[in-house]
């Protein structure tokens, strides 16, 4: 049965697009892509209709993903949507929680975090105001919890 996956960052253009460009690059790597619909929003309108961070773009090119997500703003309908709704951090976790109608929309809201395989971070960093070093320690974490969330998803 096919899965829907939403991630959820604050202004969809470093974190969260780059989750769903790591997540629909795992899945193809074991062509599996039939099975899930990757998408990927922010609790925020203020990047809206943008392209992902040029920085964020440029480190995962390196690895060979590609972000091509455009921004666009998480809304309640979401949850009906998707059946794994995925926070980078407790702030935006936080907000969905409060956008949630009933407990099966909380049912759906998980951290990225919590898949972590091999690191032990409690969020997804925000990269936007560092440098180099932190786009590629959130690839890093990226890569690690999103082969735990797939793992997940096959044993559930």
């Amino acid at each position: 049965m096919k899965k829907n996956i939403l991630f959820v960052c604050l202004g969809n253009i470093c974190r969260s697009p780059s989750a769903e460009a790591v997540f629909k690059h795992l899945v193809e790597k074991k062509g599996e892509e039939g099975n899930f619909f990757i998408d990927s929003a922010g609790t925020s309108a203020w990047h809206a209709g943008e392209k992902a961070d040029a920085r964020m773009r440029r480190h995962a090119k390196k690895r060979g993903i590609e972000l091509t997500s455009i921004s666009r703003k998480f809304v309640p309908e979401d949850f009906d949507r998707f059946d794994y709704i995925i926070a980078m951090d407790r702030e935006n976790m936080d907000e969905m929680k409060r956008m949630a109608r009933n407990k099966n929309d909380l049912d759906k809201l998980h951290m990225m975090t919590d898949f972590s395989q091999k690191f032990n971070y409690h969020e997804i960093p925000d990269p936007y105001y560092g440098g180099d070093e932190g786009f590629e320690l959130v690839l890093d974490l990226l890569e690690d919890a999103n082969k735990g969330l797939l793992e997940h998803i096959k044993s559930s």
